[in-house]
């Protein structure tokens, strides 16, 4: 069941989408809703981020590029960094390039939504907490990261976290490949077998840490192909299963530096 969120008539509503179609639906997606009656083509809506998160949590460094490459052993502490929801944008929204950038970073990646508040859960407990799948886009500036290697700034402008298009529910997260076109030319399509750290072994990770509430969305990586971006170009992120997250990236006049 893929679920859209979006603006019809100036209300934002949720949906369930089947085909060219979406059929509203009221309560909690996360909860009990049902559908309202109302069914409306996708053509006359505004499809937003899927998800309006408390928090977005990334990992890095998560693909190998061959089975014959995954280490034997997990690294002791993931690297895990957090992308603030002004960040969340969805699919055809701009990605704006701040002025005094030259540059930026795409990665495409599978993006697991929490449907269950889950603190301090175990690996076997961790699918009974997933509501479901999307596309997540960690755009990045490196010239932004700090010296000393934080890199929150790098990671936090507005609109450097495209989200969607939709969340899709009946998915096996193992058996996906995650893939990637600029421009129209392919540059990412990776397995997700191809993962450092298991999707499972991150959330119950990260559960030990902080509580994870219904919404909140981790990025698990991006598969080996990422690269610098430039103004006007079109990324494509793809999971087939899932659909299509797209978005231009637009300079701005305006720099992150007075």
């Amino acid at each position: 069941m893929k679920f859209a969120r979006f603006t019809y008539k100036d209300e934002v509503q949720y949906g369930v989408v089947t085909k060219d179609d979406v059929s509203v639906i009221e309560g909690n997606i996360y909860g009990d809703w049902d559908y309202t009656g109302e069914v409306l083509p996708l053509e006359q809506v505004e499809v937003l981020a899927p998800v309006n998160p408390e928090k977005v949590i990334g990992i890095g460094a998560n693909y190998v590029g061959s089975k014959e490459e995954k280490p034997e052993q997990l690294p002791e502490i993931p690297v895990f960094f957090f992308k603030p929801a002004s960040s969340v944008v969805g699919s055809e929204a701009e990605i704006i390039i701040p002025g005094g950038i030259d540059e930026v970073k795409f990665e495409s990646e599978l993006a697991v939504v929490i449907g269950k508040e889950a603190k301090d859960i175990e690996e076997d407990e961790v699918l009974d907490h997933i509501f479901g799948y999307t596309i997540g886009n960690d755009v990045t500036a490196p010239q932004l990261f700090h010296e000393n290697g934080h890199w929150t700034l790098g990671k936090a402008f507005d609109t450097f976290t495209p989200i969607g298009p939709y969340i899709e529910t009946d998915l096996d997260p193992s058996s996906v490949s995650v893939k990637a076109d600029i421009n129209g030319v392919e540059t990412q399509n990776s397995p997700t077998e191809l993962m450092i750290v298991s999707l499972t072994y991150m959330v119950s990770y990260l559960s030990k840490v902080m509580t994870l509430k219904p919404g909140d969305c981790i990025l698990t990586g991006s598969p080996l192909g990422a690269h610098f971006v430039r103004d006007q170009d079109v990324i494509e992120c793809k999971i087939d299963e899932i659909g299509t997250l797209r978005n231009r990236t637009v300079k701005s006049s305006v720099s992150v530096r007075s």
